[in-house]
């Protein structure tokens, strides 16, 4: 006969991923201070949440008419440092529901939103809203995206231009 099993009073136990328990503390749990770990703090940015090529359903986050055309994760870490938000890329993070593998659309970007004590770290940035609108806002105003469109209208210009005498003649 097995031991019958006390109820958990601080602790509640939790079903994880293949039937393995695994243990939390509760709301009621008096053992020891827990202090949020500083990734906690943290949100998520992935590129698709600010993509105005994807459906709300492929993960775009913010409306159509403010997301940019394909934003990388280093763009997105870029403008959220120049505004002095706490950010860091992950690299090789994916976002679950993108089913391109390309180096272009890996990455995710870390940024702060709360210190310590739980107040805001920038006061302009009160939710992950905020932080989404503001990347998509200046994304298009990076160097990296002016200098790539006025280059590769001259190219798509000379690439013309020589593609007209490269056809086969009609009889």
């Amino acid at each position: 006969m097995r031991p019958k099993r006390l109820a958990l009073t601080k602790r509640e136990r939790i079903r994880g991923v293949g039937g393995c328990y695994r243990e939390r503390i509760g709301p009621n749990a008096t053992s020891g201070a827990r202090t949020l770990a500083p990734s906690d703090r943290f949100i998520c940015i992935y590129p698709a949440y600010l993509n105005n090529k994807k459906t709300i359903a492929e993960g775009r986050r913010i409306p159509i008419s403010k997301a940019v055309e394909n934003p990388t994760a280093t763009e997105i870490q870029d403008v959220c440092s120049a505004v002095g938000l706490n950010a860091f890329l992950e690299k090789n993070k994916m976002y679950s529901r993108e089913w391109n593998r390309d180096a272009q659309y890996r990455g995710r970007v870390r940024v702060q939103l709360k210190q310590e004590d739980g107040s805001l770290c920038l006061v302009q940035f009160p939710s992950r809203k905020s932080v989404m609108l503001y990347a998509a806002e200046m994304i298009p105003k990076l160097k990296t995206r002016t200098q790539k469109t006025g280059g590769s209208d001259q190219t798509l210009q000379q690439g013309e231009g020589s593609k007209k005498g490269k056809g086969k003649k009609k009889k």
